[in-house]
């Protein structure tokens, strides 16, 4: 593929250079838009030229899919017609993504303005949505019959009005009152006798989305059903457009990686990493950085105070990145089991109850495990160098085996309840991420070792 990518990038360059802007429009046409995207990428200096030469549809096609930084770059060095013509060509849900994403307010302003009064009275209409709501995903462009058609009739109806449609795979059902009432895949109507009336065909089993829902719900709506559109009403029921599949895989990506990015301990990046400015980069990272700093200073303050334990039984200080690290592996897996749950609709609020005692279960299980092997480990390491932990190796064994099982149950409690706290409180569950939950229980597990360590060596300490 990156081959492929390097011989197309030699090609344009080839024609570019030439000045050969008929086979360069040849060239171009014949590529896949993906491919031509790829070449945008390659070639930024030229994006305005490649874009410019191609055929207007698949220059709006290409344009797209391209990444809003990309488009806003773009948009700048294109002459006023292109523009126009690309934008108007949009279709209404890209256009309205495009425009909602603008941090240039007067550019979207002059880009709305070159729009049909038509056009732009529905610009403004879906950026009135709510910014991560389903309104803002829809385009008004869909097919609605009503259910005294016959299937004769409907056939008509989209042969005549199809062309505009974003999607013809379905139909939807409305009543005078433009209330939508049922929706009808093509298939029915071309299986079925052209006399039937389309309430005869009805089966009422209707999915559809509210506008105002949150684009979290569109998602597991599509994933739940067999679906390559939807429709979206309002409160009162009417139909004010469809969501289609590919605005809904674009959304479910974007949502993945903005998760993926603050379970890694970062706040989410509003631009793809390499248009990024530094400082940007920078500033989104220190945040967390700093927070988690900070909560890591205090295993300084515990060290502290167990100051004079640690100094009477030094061998105990060889375990504590051990400690540390059980306890933050065991958390951050838990919190991200309960956070991909969550995000796929597996874990409600509701079943923190559940996930709390599996978590019991499983944190002991797991403490239990790494505590055996830590006192066989012990055991072994005293058969091979008996001097390294004396005459109380069984007292060491016994104490890391016993914080392990109190760490690991600690760090999977933890980490499992946190995105339960979080959701609660209206607030992202990735934002507990894997370094956040690894930095309580870096904390806490100290305690929980330090503390275990004073009661099995308490005589031997006062002594």
């Amino acid at each position: 593929m990156k081959e492929n990518i390097i011989q197309l990038t030699e090609q344009a360059k080839f024609l570019i250079e030439a000045g050969d802007i008929v086979m360069l429009r040849v060239f171009l046409d014949d590529l896949n838009i993906s491919d031509v995207e790829d070449l945008i990428d390659e070639l930024p200096e030229y994006a305005p030229l490649l874009i410019s030469t191609m055929s207007i549809n698949r220059a709006v096609n290409v344009f797209r899919i391209l990444d809003v930084p990309t488009q806003e770059r773009l948009i700048k060095k294109l002459s006023a017609n292109k523009i126009s013509e690309i934008v108007n060509k949009l279709p209404p849900d890209d256009r309205t993504s495009f425009f909602g994403e603008l941090k240039d307010q007067e550019l979207q302003h002059r880009l709305i303005s070159v729009l049909s009064p038509e056009d732009r009275r529905e610009v403004y209409t879906l950026l009135a949505y709510p910014e991560d709501s389903i309104g803002r995903l829809m385009t008004p462009d869909f097919l609605a019959i009503s259910e005294e058609y016959t299937v004769k009739e409907a056939l008509e109806y989209i042969r005549q009005n199809g062309k505009n449609s974003e999607t013809i795979d379905v139909v939807y059902v409305i009543d005078e009152n433009g209330k939508l009432i049922d929706d009808l895949r093509i298939r029915e109507l071309l299986i079925n006798d052209p006399n039937t009336k389309i309430s005869d065909l009805m089966d009422g089993r209707l999915i559809y989305l509210n506008a105002l829902d949150p684009e979290e719900e569109g998602i597991k709506i599509f994933k739940m059903n067999n679906r390559v559109a939807l429709p979206v009403i309002d409160s009162q029921g009417l139909i004010l457009g469809i969501v289609t599949i590919d605005d809904i895989l674009w959304v479910a990506d974007e949502e993945y990686s903005e998760d993926m990015q603050r379970m890694g301990g970062t706040s989410a990046l509003e631009e793809p990493y390499l248009d990024l400015p530094i400082h940007k980069l920078i500033w989104k990272r220190a945040g967390w950085l700093i927070v988690l700093f900070v909560g890591e200073l205090l295993t300084a303050s515990v060290m502290q105070h167990y100051e004079e334990q640690l100094a009477q039984v030094i061998v105990l200080a060889l375990f504590l990145p051990l400690m540390i690290s059980s306890g933050g592996n065991s958390g951050s897996q838990a919190s991200t089991l309960v956070i991909q749950a969550m995000a796929t609709g597996e874990v409600k609020l509701r079943d923190w109850w559940r996930v709390f005692r599996r978590e019991v279960v499983s944190g002991l299980s797991l403490g239990l495990i790494l505590g055996v092997i830590g006192f066989f480990r012990i055991y072994i390491w005293h058969l091979i160098f008996p001097n390294l932990y004396g005459e109380h190796w069984i007292m060491v064994g016994t104490t890391v085996s016993l914080a392990l099982v109190g760490i690991v149950l600690w760090g999977s409690l933890i980490g499992s309840m946190l995105p339960f706290i979080l959701r609660r409180l209206g607030a992202d569950p990735a934002t507990s991420s894997a370094p956040f939950v690894a930095t309580i229980v870096d904390v806490t597990g100290l305690i929980i070792y330090l503390t275990i360590a004073s009661w099995i060596f308490g005589p031997l300490m006062s002594s």
